[in-house]
């Protein structure tokens, strides 16, 4: 339990302007959310890089991503690679902050969490569950959840949307603050983009 524990902070930031203008034109699926992530290579070492268990152990990071259901990204956690994707799941979900946008007050957490089989554990289903969020799990040793092929490629395509600026793709910079701001800067234009496509 204690893993999943998220440290909670006295201010929340304010909620991106992109992502509230998306929500307005139609562009959000609030409803779900869905979570994975990738391996990649930090060329030159810093903080939060580990050995890569995908990558004969190299040194790398790794990207949690919390994204809607249709793929918009939200939130990113950067971790060494070595960094179990279950210890990040509560970071994932509730790093993604109230949208305005439409009427009503802004939904905090989605009703339900997809994730594939590296997220199957008994404490993340539990703590989901205690914030009435409906775990939508792939369970080891079972066929996958069915139906969740089509949703699960949705995270999966997402993560391909900011590594096409290539920074964020391959970590050079030692400092994780600098690329944190490129993987931000990334899934910034990601929305920018589905932004001026709903306008238009």
């Amino acid at each position: 339990m204690r893993c999943l524990r998220r440290k909670r902070t006295p201010a929340r930031p304010a909620p991106p302007i992109l992502l509230a203008e998306l929500n307005a034109a139609g562009g959000l699926d609030r409803t779900r959310a869905c979570v994975d992530g990738s391996h990649v290579r930090a060329a030159r070492g810093g903080a939060a890089t580990g050995p890569s268990p995908v990558d004969r152990r190299k040194t790398g990071s790794e990207h949690h991503l919390g994204c809607d259901g249709r793929g918009t990204p939200h939130h990113v956690v950067t971790t060494a690679a070595d960094v179990d994707d279950i210890t990040q799941t509560r970071n994932a979900v509730d790093g993604t902050p109230r949208v305005a946008g439409r009427p009503g007050l802004p939904r905090r957490r989605p009703e339900s969490v997809l994730g594939d089989k590296a997220y199957d554990s008994r404490a993340v289903h539990r703590e989901l569950r205690r914030c009435r969020i409906v775990p939508v799990v792939s369970r080891e040793g079972v066929p996958n959840v069915k139906g969740l092929a089509e949703p699960r490629h949705v995270v999966e395509r997402t993560f391909a949307l900011p590594y096409q600026f290539h920074r964020p793709a391959v970590r050079r910079e030692r400092r994780l603050g600098l690329h944190e701001a490129f993987v931000s800067s990334g899934c910034g234009l990601v929305c920018w983009r589905r932004l001026k496509k709903a306008g238009s």
